[in-house]
């Protein structure tokens, strides 16, 4: 169990050293702006949090002093909860309101932590086994002392996700409206951390065993962690993401489309612009890559409609479970591979369709256009 635990903290500090090490990287002008010093105290404290987890995982002392890896982590945990509320107020609240805000929750953390501090040494714990802070082995000092802990974050979880929603509809900026609502979603999860870690704090001094069921706080803890890790960088990699799928997309559409485009190329060698083999387009420039395919394939699609026979199209193989949309692909792949045998031929059908385009579709909506002759290429490939 102590092994998941520690595997639990690792992933929760490997999350914040990632979100760290990105947004320093990312730094420019904004060093000198204090919601970015808040954010990068945030995730300062946040490594710290989850690095002394790590650590006291491993049980010993830190510095030489027993137990203080755990009162790190705790007193830590406390200053990264009021640091995101900062963060938050900064995001979102107007100048003066933030600012009276930030003093609220600067005196109000710094007291929690002297309560903390207080209530560890006056429990005796740096002498104490380090399983006594994770069940509170019926100590009433030690359980006020995590209670208490438990109550510091537990409040920031909420007041968070209380504010997530309004301040999302308030923004206009869709980066960070969606950095807010995936915050509220952290604060969530974050939240069912701090009700399963009082769970195991009471059952333990009920004398109840949950057995494995104790690892869901930790558990939570990391899941909450990672997700609140990219609510606090969404704002800088969503652009770079969404290119990054828009390419994913490209390229599996242009991969798609090679079958049908390459038998519309062999019946109708001149729709090549480029010639393969000829003065290759850079691997880089999908775009002009997928534009090109999508014409090259609309000219021999063109070149094939003396052969298009538009009396018939067998779609039985569709099946009854099958879409409209799939059986128009359907019947347009199955138009497309016998015009290419008709050609082949010299036999052209009796009612052949010499104008239109592919069902009548609008050639001018790009996405629309790549989406059609990817469905119709898939189903063309598979008739083949």
């Amino acid at each position: 169990m102590n092994t998941a635990r520690t595997l639990c903290f690792v992933v929760a500090a490997l999350s914040s050293y990632a979100a760290l090490t990105y947004r320093l990287c990312q730094a420019g002008r904004s060093r000198r702006d204090s919601a970015y010093r808040a954010l990068m105290v945030t995730l300062l404290l946040q490594c710290l949090t989850f690095t002394m987890g790590a650590l006291a995982m491993g049980g010993g002392s830190f510095l030489g002093v027993g137990n203080l890896a755990i009162l790190v982590m705790h007193v830590s945990a406390v200053a990264f909860c009021v640091s995101a509320q900062i963060i938050l107020l900064h995001w979102a609240a107007a100048t003066e309101e933030a600012v009276r805000r930030v003093r609220y929750w600067l005196v109000t953390g710094a007291a929690l932590s002297a309560l903390l501090i207080a209530l560890f040494f006056v429990a005796d714990g740096t002498s104490r086994p380090a399983a006594d802070f994770n069940t509170g082995s019926g100590q009433p000092l030690v359980l006020t002392y995590l209670l208490v802990f438990i109550v510091s974050q537990a409040v920031p979880c909420v007041t968070i996700f209380r504010q997530c929603g309004p301040y999302a509809r308030m923004t206009g900026k869709a980066s960070l409206r969606q950095a807010l609502r995936l915050l509220s979603v952290a604060a969530v999860v974050l939240f069912l951390y701090c009700t399963c870690r009082t769970v195991n704090i009471l059952t333990a001094a009920a004398g109840i065993d949950i057995g494995v069921w104790q690892l869901a706080s930790n558990v939570f803890s990391a899941a909450g962690i990672l997700l609140l890790s990219l609510s606090l960088t969404i704002s800088s990699w969503e652009a770079s993401a969404a290119k990054l799928l828009d390419w994913v997309r490209s390229y599996r559409s242009y991969r798609a489309l090679y079958p049908l485009w390459r038998d519309l190329y062999e019946a109708s060698p001149d729709i090549v612009l480029e010639p393969p083999g000829t003065a290759p387009v850079p691997v880089s420039d999908l775009d002009y890559r997928l534009h090109r395919r999508v014409i090259e394939i609309r000219d021999g699609w063109r070149d094939l409609r003396p052969y298009i026979d538009r009396s018939a199209a067998d779609t039985a193989g569709a099946g009854p479970e099958a879409g409209k949309e799939y059986r128009q692909a359907l019947a347009e792949a199955v138009r497309i591979r016998q015009a290419l045998e008709a050609k082949r031929t010299g036999t052209a059908p009796e009612h052949s369709k010499d104008a239109g385009e592919f069902d009548d579709r609008d050639p001018d909506n790009f996405p629309a256009e790549v989406a059609w002759l990817t469905q119709v290429a898939s189903v063309y490939r598979k008739i083949s």
